[in-house]
């Protein structure tokens, strides 16, 4: 793997957010498995990102997405969806977590913004409560209608699996 200076350990990432804090940065995080990066993924993180100065992304490790979303998953390995995530410019942070939400990480880095997406109410967003208390912001961005991994999994299912040429 590539390391990135956007990929961050969870004391890394602390210390990065502080520093930015510091420069007066507000800082947006979010969360997510982002499995198989798509249109909806690029351009919810793009909304995310202009919510603030820094957007921090923490990204569920392999064995929390196999937790999450059953046998199969992910279909990309933790290592590729944290190098993938660290290569768009308007990602400014990237960290890997193994439990099955980031409270841990969001307690530790206290954003101004948290987001996800459309599919979650604010109330229902881990951390919510967090943010709230220190007086930050929780929001839930519009998904774009009909793009997500499970119905890019559903799409390609068996039939489109090429079969390998006998030789």
């Amino acid at each position: 793997m590539r390391i990135s200076k956007k990929l961050k350990t969870l004391s890394g990432l602390v210390r990065a957010v502080r520093a930015l804090k510091k420069k007066g940065k507000k800082i947006v995080f979010t969360n997510g498995c982002f499995d198989i990066i798509h249109i909806g993924h690029t351009r919810y993180l793009k909304k995310a990102r202009k919510l603030g100065g820094a957007l921090v992304v923490a990204v569920n490790s392999d064995a929390s997405v196999k937790g999450l979303k059953g046998p199969g998953r992910p279909v990309n390995p933790e290592n590729d969806r944290l190098e993938i995530l660290s290569e768009f410019p308007f990602v400014d942070l990237v960290v890997k977590f193994k439990e099955t939400t980031p409270y841990r990480v969001i307690k530790a880095v206290l954003p101004d913004v948290l987001v996800k997406g459309g599919d979650w109410p604010v109330k229902s967003i881990v951390g919510s409560d967090l943010v709230i208390k220190h007086g930050g912001q929780v929001l839930s961005i519009p998904f774009i209608k009909g793009r997500s991994t499970t119905k890019i999994l559903q799409k390609a299912g068996k039939k489109w699996i090429k079969k390998p040429r006998e030789t």
